[in-house]
C-alpha cells in the first residue's frame, strides 16, 4: 500500500516507511520506538546525558520486544566528556544499530562509530557542516531546519537548506524542521529528501514520555505559538537557541535568565529541574511546568489531538501516498494493466521508435528536476500570496509534489537513480520579486514543460507511465489556465 513512499535510505536504516522519529531527549523512549517501528518507520531514542543504565534498560526493552531496528541519539557538545564516553562504549558494546550526533561534527568519534558498523546519522543546519560529515563518514545527513522545535543550530528554512544539501552532497538526506503530517512528508520528499524527521507530532502521542502537560499545550497551540530563543540554556553550551511554545519565561516575566542564582522548579525523582534549564516536562517529573522549555516547531499548529503512534504513522503514510501518486484519480483495472515487467531494472524498452531505458531514464530525470524547481518557486511564493491566491498556489505546489513522486517512483522502478538536481527555473523564477511576474515565468516555462512531455509521449511504450506523463501534461495545462486567470487579481 505505501510502497510509493519507499527510498534507499529505508534499506539502510531497515525501515519499510522513510518516517523517523527523532530522539527528542527524554521523550523518545522504548515505548514510542516500539510503536513506530511495528508500525513501519524508525526511531531514535532520546538519551542525552542520560545514565548508562538507562540507555542499557532501554535498549534491552526494545530487543525483549523483537524491536531489533533503531537508534540513539547523543549530543556530546551537551555532554559531560567522561559520561559520554561511557554512553559511546555502552552503545557500541550493546551494538546499538544507529547513533545520531547533533550541535557539533566530531571526526573522531564519527570514524570510531563507523569502524565499529554502527550508522552514522549527523544532523546539520547548513552547508558546510553538511561537507564536514560526509568528510567524516556519515552515513546519513538530517537537514534541520530553522522551523525545527528544541535546539535548532541553523538559521536556513528548510525549504532552503534542504535542496541545497541534497544538490551537494553524496549521502542521503532526511528533512527535519516543523513536519507534522503527510502533505510536509511529501512534500520534502518532492524536493529530494529521501524522508522526513518528525518531533512535535510525535509528542503528542499516547506512546511518548511527554508529560500530560506538554502534549496538552501542542494541541491547543496554534501556528504562531512558537518561539526561538537562548533563554533555556542550563546543560547546553551559551548562545544555543531552542524553539519552544511561549511561555512566562520567553515573555521575561522570571527574570533575566543569565543572572542570579539557580532556582529550582521541579524534580525527576531527587534531580533537580532548574529554571532556565534545557529540561521539558517529562511523565516522570513534577513541578512548574509551565516554566519549562515546551519544545514544539512551526508545524504545531495542525497538532489537534492525542494519538497513538501507529496511527499517526499510517495517516502520515497514506495522505502523502495519495499527494504522491495518481492511482487514486485512475480507474483500478488500467492501473492493474500495467505489465510488470515494464518497470523491470532488467528489461531495455528499446523497441523501434521507443527510447531505451537509460534514455527514458535520462528524460525522466530532466523532467524530475524541472518538477521540482516547480515545486520549490510555488512552495516559496504560497507565502507571499494574498489570501484569495495563497490557497490556489498551494493546490498547484501539491499537483507538482505528486508529479515529483511519479516521476521518482517510475525511476527507481527502472532501476534507476532519482536526479538531486533542480534545472535553472527556480533561480530565474525567484529572482523576480513581483509575484505577478513570477508566476507568469513559472507559467511560461510550464508550457514549455508540457511541449517537453508531448514529445516524449510517442517514444513512451510502457502504457501505464505513457497514461501517467498524459495525465501530468493535463494538469500542467489546467494550473497554466488557473493561474492566468487569477494574475488578473494581482
Amino acid at each position: 500500500m505505501f510502497d510509493a513512499l519507499r527510498r534507499p535510505v529505508c534499506d539502510l536504516l531497515g525501515c519499510s516507511l522513510p518516517i523517523v522519529v527523532a530522539g527528542m531527549g527524554g521523550v523518545s523512549r522504548h515505548d514510542l520506538v516500539q510503536a513506530v517501528s511495528a508500525a513501519g518507520g524508525f526511531a531514535f531514542l532520546g538519551m542525552i546525558r542520560e545514565p548508562v543504565d538507562l540507555i542499557q534498560s532501554e535498549v534491552k526493552t526494545l530487543r525483549e520486544r523483537g524491536v531489533d531496528r533503531f537508534g540513539v541519539n547523543l549530543v556530546p557538545a551537551a555532554t559531560d566528556p567522561v559520561l559520554l564516553e561511557q554512553q559511546i562504549s555502552a552503545c557500541l558494546d550493546l551494538e546499538v544499530p544507529a547513533i545520531e550526533l547533533f550541535w557539533d561534527v566530531p571526526e573522531a568519534l564519527i570514524g570510531r562509530l563507523r569502524r565499529a558498523g554502527t550508522i552514522v546519522v549527523c544532523q546539520v543546519g547548513d552547508g558546510t557542516e553538511a561537507r564536514a560529515a560526509e568528510r567524516a563518514g556519515a552515513h546519513i545527513l538530517i537537514a534541520q531546519g530553522v522551523e525545527a522545535g528544541g535546539h535548532v543550530k541553523g538559521r536556513q528554512r528548510l525549504q532552503d537548506l534542504l535542496p541545497e544539501l541534497v544538490a551537494k552532497n553524496r549521502l542521503p538526506v532526511l528533512a527535519a524542521g516543523g513536519l507534522i503530517d503527510g502533505a510536509d512528508l511529501a512534500s520534502v520528499l518532492s524536493l529530494g529528501a529521501q524522508g522526513g524527521v518528525f518531533g512535535t507530532a510525535f509528542v503528542a502521542t499516547e506512546e511518548a514520555f511527554a508529560h500530560p502537560y506538554h502534549k496538552r499545550r501542542l494541541i491547543e497551540s496554534n501556528a504562531t505559538a512558537t518561539v526561538l530563543t537562548d533563554m533555556f540554556h542550563i546543560n547546553w553550551p551559551r548562545g544555543a537557541m531552542v524553539r519552544v511554545l511561549a511561555n512566562s519565561v520567553t515573555n521575561g516575566e522570571r527574570g533575566d535568565a543569565f543572572m542570579g542564582a539557580r532556582i529550582v522548579i521541579g524534580y525527576e525523582g531527587e534531580r533537580p529541574i532548574y529554571l532556565f534549564s534545557t529540561d521539558s516536562p517529562l511523565a516522570s517529573m513534577t513541578g512548574d511546568f509551565e516554566a519549562m522549555a515546551l519544545y514544539a516547531g512551526e508545524g504545531v499548529g495542525r497538532v489537534s489531538r492525542i494519538v497513538s503512534a501507529a496511527e499517526l504513522v499510517k495517516n502520515i503514510a497514506a495522505h502523502a501516498v495519495a499527494l504522491l501518486s495518481v492511482d487514486n484519480m485512475v480507474p483500478a483495472a488500467i492501473v492493474e494493466s500495467a505489465s510488470p515487467v515494464c518497470f523491470s531494472a532488467h528489461v531495455d524498452d528499446s523497441y523501434m521508435g521507443f527510447l531505451s531505458r537509460s534514455e527514458l531514464l535520462k528524460a525522466l530525470n530532466e523532467l524530475l528536476e524541472a518538477e521540482r524547481s516547480h515545486a520549490r518557486v510555488t512552495l516559496a511564493s504560497a507565502s507571499e500570496a494574498p489570501d484569495h491566491l495563497r490557497g490556489l498556489i498551494l493546490l498547484i505546489h501539491q499537483d507538482e509534489v505528486r508529479w515529483c513522486g511519479v516521476l521518482t517512483n517510475a525511476i527507481l522502478g527502472r532501476g534507476g537513480a532519482a536526479s538531486n538536481k533542480i534545472d535553472t527555473v527556480f533561480n530565474q523564477a525567484m529572482s523576480k520579486p513581483d509575484l505577478a511576474q513570477r508566476l507568469e515565468f513559472l507559467n511560461h516555462n510550464r508550457a514549455c514543460l508540457i511541449e517537453r512531455i508531448k514529445a516524449l509521449l510517442p517514444s513512451v511504450r510502457d502504457d501505464d507511465l505513457h497514461m501517467r506523463l498524459s495525465m501530468m501534461r493535463d494538469s500542467h495545462e489546467r494550473n497554466g489556465k488557473l493561474v492566468t486567470a487569477a494574475r488578473a487579481d494581482l
